[in-house]
């Protein structure tokens, strides 16, 4: 039984658990020490005691993991999307659209069904039924003007 419990046994066993930890907890952090907890465990189980003893195994770990955290950080900034751009915002799709006001707008602020969705809308006081086009958006409230404003 003594010869189970061997440092590349634990190294092992430490990587494995770290591994499973990590699905337990949020964030990444845990993954880079199970790996390089890993890779540890396979050098001392290749090189042996003898060799590879277990003050070199220790000092192997610090510098295995600092390397997984740098090549590890690097792999998920590449791969992390940037900041949400205007573009991706799905209401600004609204836009250019024509639509009835189911609510006169009335001090700024009115309504207008799209589809099966109500939303509110600020332009010009208009009676109920007028036809406008989206013009723009502010946060989840659209900007709208009456069809033909601003036409000869």
């Amino acid at each position: 039984m003594g010869d189970f419990f061997t440092p590349e046994i634990l190294w092992w066993v430490a990587g494995f658990l770290l591994l499973g930890l990590e699905l337990a907890v949020p964030g990444v952090y845990l993954l880079f020490f199970g790996i390089a907890a890993l890779i540890v465990g396979t050098n001392a189980f290749f090189l042996g005691d003898s060799i590879f003893g277990v003050g070199q195994q220790l000092v192997a770990f610090v510098v295995v993991s600092a390397v997984v955290i740098f090549l590890g950080g690097r792999f998920y900034r590449a791969r992390r999307p940037g900041p949400p751009s205007e573009d991706d915002n799905p209401v600004n799709r609204l836009i250019g659209r024509e639509a009835k006001l189911s609510e006169a707008i009335e001090a700024g602020r009115g309504r207008v069904a799209l589809g099966d969705s109500w939303w509110t809308v600020e332009g010009p006081d208009l009676a109920k039924g007028t036809r406008v086009r989206i013009v723009g958006a502010n946060g989840n409230v659209l900007r709208v003007e009456p069809i033909g404003a601003g036409t000869a």
